[in-house]
């Protein structure tokens, strides 16, 4: 296929030639960069990265602190601590019809990647692939979102001091660039976002066989059930849901809580509104703001939807377009078709629903796609047991919520459409790797006894070898 007229094949191509010497490369070279990355984001970058956050999303410099910069230092850190052992070739047990063999895997560059990140955590979600695409020893090209420009200038800059182009470059643009970089021949494609961007993503990549990991998002649950201790679920679910805003693929989409309880689960996150932002969110420093105006009104247009279904605003409500606020905000009585209960929301806005039995709360989830995470709040384990075992979702937490992406020893992705595929510590660096089985023939090998010509006694011996290996 010609790709001479695709404005970004030169780099490509320059990637694509220098692929194997960076495969090539061994653990010191890799932790060498991986240092070089730290260092840039901890100490010369630190506050820079923090300016651009606050410009971009109006987030808190605590929050960018704890949900950008420590996440990325750590992706580093435990690449660091346990590269070693990942590049190592893995030994597995052969099997005694190969007697006279060796069998093990190892892990080998996929080669170039493409890295789509998003707008909600930029630095995160762009540094945290790229960090397994360098262990896994890939060269990439990096294509932010558009709509933090001042976050994706300050990536460009970092990037650019670091890598030299052939192994990473980042490119900057809007739709139209990423476009043109899918029609690209990519041996892997990361990409973070909306499920329906994610098939554009998936259609693309199946024009050239390229193996994807798709971060997705979707509706997901929060069950809360009568044993449950309300103000401590309360007061973790009001961080989880109005951290960036709301604007978080992990945070809980919706709140299914047991009828009975209905009432002081809402008090109780009101009391943690308070508490967390003051009586007047709008001036709270604690709290950010809504990234477009493309955005707030489509969160506007949500609220309108559920106003006009005669739903409850239980707390919040009050928006400001100027300054793209919209106070944290709790519905419920909500239609089974309002949008708010039917779309995702990625925004400060809780639906409400109650349930009787816990069937009829399992039955709710199922109906809807698969979540990228599902939290439960029990103290009632056959309950917990139940839900997990009768439902689908990336991942869980139980009694608390997002945290799970935190532990990198655990997988993190979704499933269907949440996702396809793992990131994260050894995960993130499988994803970006093939396991390239091998196998070493030493001796003599028993399969050279059926080679033709084929005679009675060898179909003997094949009988014999079914019967007793």
């Amino acid at each position: 296929m010609d790709y001479s007229n695709n404005i970004y094949f030169e780099l490509f191509q320059n990637q694509q030639k220098h692929q194997f010497i960076i495969g090539k490369t061994d653990y010191y070279y890799r932790i060498s960069i991986l240092n070089k990355l730290q260092h840039a984001i901890e100490h010369t970058y630190r506050s820079d990265i923090k300016d651009a956050l606050h410009k971009d999303l109006g987030k808190p410099k605590l929050e960018s602190e704890l949900t950008e910069i420590y996440a990325i230092i750590s992706d580093i850190k435990y690449a660091k601590t346990h590269l070693y052992k990942w590049m190592r070739k893995q030994k597995v047990a052969t099997p005694i019809t190969m007697l006279g063999s060796s069998s093990y895997y190892k892990f080998e560059s996929k080669g170039v990647c493409l890295i789509i990140s998003p707008w909600n955590f930029p630095f995160n979600l762009t540094f945290g692939p790229l960090v397994s695409a360098i262990a896994a020893g890939n060269t990439a090209i990096v294509k932010p979102s558009e709509m933090t420009p001042h976050s994706s200038a300050l990536m460009a800059r970092m990037i650019s001091e670091v890598f030299k182009e052939n192994h990473v470059a980042l490119v900057q643009g809007e739709v139209n660039t990423s476009t043109e970089l899918l029609k690209l021949p990519f041996n892997h494609i990361f990409f973070t976002g909306s499920p329906q961007v994610g098939k554009i993503v998936m259609e693309a990549a199946s024009q050239h066989l390229a193996s994807v990991t798709l971060e997705l998002g979707g509706k997901s649950p929060v069950v809360i059930d009568k044993t449950a201790h309300i103000d401590r679920a309360a007061k973790k679910i009001v961080w989880g849901k109005y951290l960036n805003a709301g604007q978080i693929c992990i945070c809980p989409d919706y709140a299914l809580v047991d009828e009975s309880i209905k009432s002081l689960f809402i008090s109780a996150c009101k009391k943690w509104l308070k508490h967390y932002f003051t009586e007047h969110p709008k001036d709270s420093k604690s709290y950010g703001r809504i990234v477009t105006s493309k955005h707030f009104k489509r969160l506007k247009s949500h609220l309108d939807n559920a106003k006009q279904g005669n739903a409850n605003i239980e707390v919040g409500g009050q928006l400001d377009e100027d300054l793209k606020y919209i106070e944290p905000t709790i519905v419920s009585d909500l239609k089974d078709d309002a949008s708010l209960l039917n779309e995702e929301i990625f925004g400060p806005i809780l639906p409400i629903v109650t349930y009787k039995t816990l069937k009829e709360a399992i039955d709710y989830i199922n109906t809807k796609e698969r979540p990228l995470a599902l939290y439960i709040y029990s103290k009632n384990k056959v309950n917990v047991n139940t839900i997990i075992e009768t439902t689908r979702a990336g991942g869980t937490c139980i009694n608390n919520n997002i945290i799970h992406y935190t532990n990198h020893n655990l997988p993190f992705g979704g499933v269907n459409n949440s996702g396809i595929g793992k990131s994260h510590g050894f995960f993130g660096f499988e994803a970006f790797s093939n396991k390239r089985a091998i196998v070493k023939q030493r001796t003599f090998g028993i399969i050279e006894l059926l080679f033709p010509p084929y005679t009675s006694l060898k179909e003997k011996i094949a009988k014999a070898t079914i019967k007793w290996f």
